[in-house]
């Protein structure tokens, strides 16, 4: 059930968890403890696989799965999203922080987690949760897209068993002679293994008459036996062919962060804005999924709140960057989770993987937890946005194209700018040449419609013309030259109607067109008309006024107008 938000006070005046904790039911506990099972099944190898892919030990993976849901819990407004580690996150930080000396490295990627929450919450306090709107659908799956190819071919050099760089690099193709096979062998191995409990497991324990979540519960956990048998593998052949993990430091991290020079802060600022921005609406898109499911509402300055928290979180508590991630979102649906409590749960079990079963990773592969990264990133090539950009607009569909070609070659944050930059530019290009039709009457009716696509009767000396756009500096020219074009066409002409039903908003270069346009008509002989103002435009056109200058020749209908405009009617209706 949801609950209709605090609309008086800031993002800060209600913490959620109060919300659903009212209505929270013992017999729904069973059901969030098996969800926390699954969810920490798959956060185990995906927490210490992000953070490789991240340019971090593993234990940066498990501080940034303890901290952050449980904080996002207690202030988010989504009931199943489970904040953590997440790939694009990680290797958002990797690229941000190459070329980093390795003392600092782990410093300064708890800075950037630190900063990007911090940028969030003070947006969230500004109320741009709007920000979520910022990158179109195009940018984001471009952007995923081109970040899921990254991934894959960063991580094949610990898959073929090479030594390459962070993530990203290309070095690993000049070297393909030196293939380790065992560590091919086994990251293949786990990779299939890893596929098949995604998409095949499933399907066949649902064949074998299990329950939906019984088969969800094993799909869950089978990532955690992937890498037990991997371990164990490594473990047998024992002759240090295979890289592993190593021992993971027990315990928890100290909170805290230690300082660094503003100048340092300054150059992390842009990747933590990118991040931020990448971050929150990627988790927004996730979050705002699943309620659709549950019926249920999400709030973009809550969650930008919340998702900023869980970052400070982070970075105080030895983590980087976390996010919300979709498969583990998804998973926790289908395992049954009725509220945060399964993330709460997860969190705890968490402590207890770092408190005291660090020494169980000494023999876990690295090429396994590339294999896991690769496995978790191929639901991120999600076509379908290309598909139906392709068919309806293929602008849109090429700033999709754009901007996942971008990633590889531009790097990440400056993909984000040109994807944003493109999105702007096609939004500029749409709106700069708005439509515009010259209506008449449907006859019999007080309808009035485009003169080129229906039979319609039009008034004599009369120019009625509806424009389907804001009007701003950014069109207003070429509306000009558009009416002018018209009012030439037409011949002889004594009124012209301007229907603005679908103009949302007037700015200050478009009203002094307007009003420059009354006076140079009226010098003509031409009185100029509008019909269908909306309320807030009315409003504003009021107080400039405009409207007086029109000597009240403002209609509520395009029919009135029309009225008007043959001599049926003397009386101009306001």
């Amino acid at each position: 059930m949801s609950h209709p938000p605090d609309r008086e006070g800031t993002p800060l005046s209600d913490v959620q968890a109060l919300r659903w904790w009212r209505h929270y039911r013992s017999a729904d506990l069973p059901a969030d403890l098996i969800a926390s099972i699954t969810l920490t099944a798959l956060l185990i190898p995906q927490s210490l696989a992000y953070a490789q892919l991240a340019g971090l030990p593993p234990e940066a993976g498990l501080y940034a799965s303890m901290l952050p849901p449980l904080i996002y819990a207690l202030f988010g407004t989504s009931r199943l999203l489970a904040v953590g580690p997440v790939a694009l996150a990680s290797l958002m930080t990797a690229t941000s922080l190459a070329g980093v000396a390795p003392g600092s490295y782990a410093l300064l990627a708890a800075w950037l987690a630190l900063l990007s929450g911090l940028i969030r919450v003070v947006l969230a306090l500004l109320r741009f949760g709007f920000i979520a709107n910022l990158l179109s659908h195009s940018v984001i799956g471009g952007f995923i897209a081109g970040s899921a190819l990254l991934i894959v071919l960063g991580q094949v050099p610990a898959m073929l068993g090479l030594s390459a760089g962070q993530a990203g690099g290309w070095d690993w193709l000049g070297q393909l002679a030196r293939t380790e096979p065992a560590t091919l062998v086994l990251s293949l191995v786990a990779l299939l293994g890893l596929l098949a409990a995604r998409h095949g497991l499933p399907r066949l324990a649902l064949r074998q008459g299990w329950s939906a979540r019984t088969a969800t519960l094993v799909n869950g956990t089978a990532p955690v036996l992937v890498i037990i048998g991997a371990g164990l593998a490594a473990w047998a052949w024992g002759d240090g062919r295979i890289a592993t993990v190593g021992a993971v430091p027990a315990g928890l991290p100290p909170l805290g962060i230690e300082p660094v020079s503003w100048q340092t802060l300054l150059g992390l600022l842009p990747a933590a804005l990118a991040i931020s921005l990448v971050g929150f609406v990627d988790s927004m898109s996730v979050a705002q999924q699943l309620a659709l499911k549950r019926r249920e509402k999400i709030e973009p300055d809550r969650e930008l709140l919340a998702l900023g928290l869980a970052n400070v979180a982070a970075g105080l508590s030895g983590g980087y960057p976390v996010s919300g991630s979709f498969g583990r979102s998804a998973a926790n649906g289908l395992a049954g989770a009725r509220s945060q409590i399964a993330n709460i749960l997860s969190a705890g079990w968490m402590v207890l993987v770092a408190l005291g079963l660090g020494s169980l990773f000494v023999h876990l592969p690295r090429a396994v937890l590339a294999a896991t990264i690769v496995a978790a990133v191929a639901s991120m090539f999600d076509w379908s946005v290309l598909r139906l950009a392709w068919r309806y607009d293929r602008r849109d569909a090429a700033v999709f194209v754009a901007t996942a070609v971008a990633v590889p070659l531009l790097g990440v944050l400056d993909a984000i700018g040109a994807g944003v930059l493109l999105s702007l530019t096609l939004f500029f290009w749409r709106t700069g040449r708005p439509h515009m039709a010259v209506v008449g009457r449907v006859p019999g009716t007080e309808h009035y419609r485009n003169v080129r696509r229906h039979q319609v009767e039009t008034v004599p000396g009369a120019l009625a013309v509806r424009i389907d756009e804001s009007l701003y500096f950014g069109n207003i020219r070429n509306v000009e030259h558009r009416l002018a074009v018209l009012l030439a066409d037409a011949g002889e002409v004594h009124h012209l109607v301007l229907i603005l039903s679908a103009v949302n908003a007037i700015d200050v270069s478009a009203l002094q067109a307007l009003d420059e346009l009354n006076r140079s008509l009226g010098a003509q002989g031409v009185a100029l008309h509008l019909a269908e103002v909306k309320g807030p435009v009315m409003d504003k056109l009021i107080a400039s006024g405009f409207i007086e200058r029109l000597q009240g020749r403002v209609h509520l209908s395009t029919h009135a107008a029309l009225q008007v405009c043959r001599g049926v009617v003397e009386d101009y209706v306001i």
